[in-house]
């Protein structure tokens, strides 16, 4: 089930996946018969496959899994980071098999179909995943029939139309319609997720594509959280008179959505609000501040990425999932860098020297993945807190 030259389907075939280069790929059909066209990236998470596909940043991707058994746990109905999955699809090497969780509720194929998302399974991800290594996250198309029907030539010609994520705009595909109060906290064994009801300060949250489970690490410090959409004016926001600003994650080019973006935040940081940024909110405060971001090749996708924080010298495993990144070297003076990538030395972190904003490249919530940083939701209600007593003197 590796990649073939030829373009006549095997008689077991009920999926293909076809690269931009030409690259053809047979395996078996898993969730919707459909079409679907994206960039293909990969995941080595091992575990919060339900989580992965749920995560609104995943917008625009296909998402192969490196780990083998994706699915042998199911779906539940409380591992949603979001209502409606924006992933385009997955990839995975092995069937998938009945689920052996005492939480699933569904079949992962059924939670599939359900959203209307098509997969592929059979093939050989790992010599996938080193195609993507060698030559960057290229466009492609997963094809689901199980009459076994493919016009190759056709999808080919689909995947090289497709204008790819660079330059896009996908967060006003995945941002909330209008504002809402959020007061979930973080799941517990035998509790579920709790209801806060004590506040100790205000936060608003900008809505890139949040996902739930930020959210709830935001509540679970002890703070009212209001959840406005993406493309509300800096006046809206500074008249819920927010102790502090969250810019949440989410997919697509920093520099597309920071056309309208931008100019707001630039108007929070004027007001002097604490700040706090994650992934595609960091990328962003970046360009308010005056940096510059690029493409990456492969980008950053797992729950095993090592990152070491600058002001205190100790290491983190994090979890991650971007495809874009902010330029080092064009970051000002008055910026410091807090966190780099130990695999790549790529910016994973910055701080206005002086200000209560700062901002990381990962997913400090780590669903799925390590705890190692949540110590930043700490960080940022400390900062709100440091603001108001100098406010109050």
């Amino acid at each position: 089930m590796n990649a073939m030259s030829n373009h006549s389907a095997p008689p077991y075939a009920s999926a293909v996946l076809v690269l931009e280069d030409g690259t053809i790929y047979w395996g078996k059909g898993i969730g919707s018969q459909n079409e679907a066209v994206a960039e293909i990236c990969f995941n080595t998470s091992m575990t919060g496959y339900q989580e992965i596909l749920s995560d609104p940043s995943y917008a625009g991707q296909i998402i192969t899994f490196t780990f083998p058994h994706i699915g042998n746990v199911g779906t539940n109905e409380e591992d949603y980071e979001t209502t409606t999955p924006a992933a385009r699809g997955l990839i995975i090497r092995e069937e998938i098999t009945n689920p052996s969780s005492w939480r699933a509720t569904s079949h992962l194929n059924e939670w599939l179909k359900k959203h209307n998302i098509s997969g592929i399974t059979g093939i050989d991800t790992r010599a996938l995943t080193k195609h993507i290594r060698d030559k960057g996250a290229p466009k492609g198309i997963i094809c689901v029939n199980y009459d076994n029907k493919f016009d190759i030539p056709d999808l080919l010609k689909k995947v090289k139309e497709w204008e790819g994520l660079e330059g896009m705009d996908l967060a006003k595909n995945v941002t909330c319609k209008s504002p809402y109060q959020w007061n979930e906290k973080c799941w517990q064994m035998d509790k579920g997720y709790e209801k806060s009801q004590d506040y100790k300060f205000h936060i608003v949250a900008i809505d890139f594509g949040i996902k739930r489970n930020i959210a709830r690490c935001l509540v679970n410090t002890g703070c009212k959280l209001t959840i406005v959409p993406a493309t509300t004016s800096a006046k809206e926001i500074l008249s819920l008179n927010p102790d502090g600003v969250f810019l949440s994650n989410g997919p697509g080019d920093p520099s597309a959505t920071g056309k309208y973006a931008v100019p707001v935040i630039k108007e929070i940081i004027k007001e002097g609000l604490p700040i706090f940024g994650i992934c595609l909110g960091h990328q962003m405060l970046s360009i308010a501040l005056g940096a510059k971001t690029r493409k990456m090749e492969l980008g950053h996708r797992g729950g095993n990425h090592p990152v070491k924080d600058l002001t205190t010298g100790k290491v983190e495993i994090t979890s991650q999932n971007h495809g874009f990144c902010v330029i080092q070297d064009s970051l000002p003076e008055n910026i410091e860098t807090t966190h780099i990538s130990l695999f790549d030395k790529s910016n994973e972190g910055i701080a206005v020297k002086g200000q209560p904003i700062f901002s990381v490249q990962y997913h400090p919530e780590a669903s799925p993945g390590p705890m190692d940083s949540y110590y930043l939701f700490d960080r940022f209600v400390n900062n709100i807190k440091e603001y108001k007593e100098q406010q109050a003197t």
